[in-house]
Order: C-alpha cells, then structure tokens, then sequence
C-alpha cells in the first residue's frame, strides 16, 4: 500500500497539473468568466484533494483485500476512476450550481465537461504515477515484501 507521503505526492502533482488544464480550457469551452472558472476550479481541487486521499485509500484497501495485493489490474483502474468521478459529481455539483446561481440541472450539464475531462486524466494521470512510482507488493498482513 502506497505510505501517506506518497499519496500527497500523488494528490499534489494530480491537482497542480489538472488545475493547469482545467483553468483556460474551461474558459474557452464552457464561456465561463476567467474569475468564477478560478474559483469553481479551487473549491473543487480542495474537495478533489479531500475526496482523493480518501477515495483512493479505502478503494487500495479494496483492492488489496480482494486480491491480496494493492497492484491494480486494468478492470480496477477502469473502475477507479468511474468510482471516483462519480463521488466527486456528487460532491461538487450542489456547490457549483449554488455558485453560479444555476439549478442542479444546468450546473450538472455544464460539468459534464469536466467530468469527461478529469475521467480520462484520473485515469491516465493514476496509470503514468503507477508507472513512475510503483507500489511496493503488499501482502494481507500490510507487511512489504520482498523479491517481487
């Protein structure tokens, strides 16, 4: 299992990197003013940082017990990054909707978007991080071993 270190690492560069993204594509795609886009964009990446440590711990600690290591398999990354879209939608389009004095509907729609978007960087950004930082193979007991 990856160590608390490592999962701020991973929620630090995820976020900087979607931020850089996000900010000016979301101006020019959705028409929203630079200022609102700013501040929907870092409501969401401090609900996103939030919603990424714990989503991300609970659904490693579900992969580890299912199969016995926390080594992620192409249907658990497919899933993973659904699952947490998913959440985050749930999370985020009341505040945004409320923000730009939108009804749930509208706010849902013009997040759509974004949820293409970060849909396909989650899982993109996970599988690249795996690859750059790889876990260390975990057993049951949460003990490392070693020679694999």
């Amino acid at each position: 299992m990856r160590t608390t270190a490592d999962r701020l690492r991973y929620t630090i560069m995820f976020e900087a990197l979607g931020l850089a993204m996000v900010l000016p594509g979301g101006r020019l795609l959705l028409g929203i003013r630079l200022v609102d886009m700013g501040a929907i964009g870092v409501g969401s990446s401090v609900v996103a940082v939030l919603w990424n440590y714990a989503f991300n711990r609970l659904f490693d600690r579900f992969v580890l017990w299912r199969r016995g290591s926390a080594r992620k398999s192409l249907t658990d990354r497919v899933a993973h990054a659904v699952l947490f879209q998913v959440g985050l939608i749930g999370l985020l389009v009341p505040a945004i909707a409320l923000y730009l004095g939108q009804g749930l509907r509208a706010a849902f729609l013009a997040n759509i978007s974004l949820t293409l978007f970060y849909l396909v960087y989650n899982f993109v950004f996970t599988w690249a991080y795996d690859l750059a930082f790889p876990v260390p193979f975990t057993g049951m007991d949460g003990e490392e071993a070693h020679g694999t």
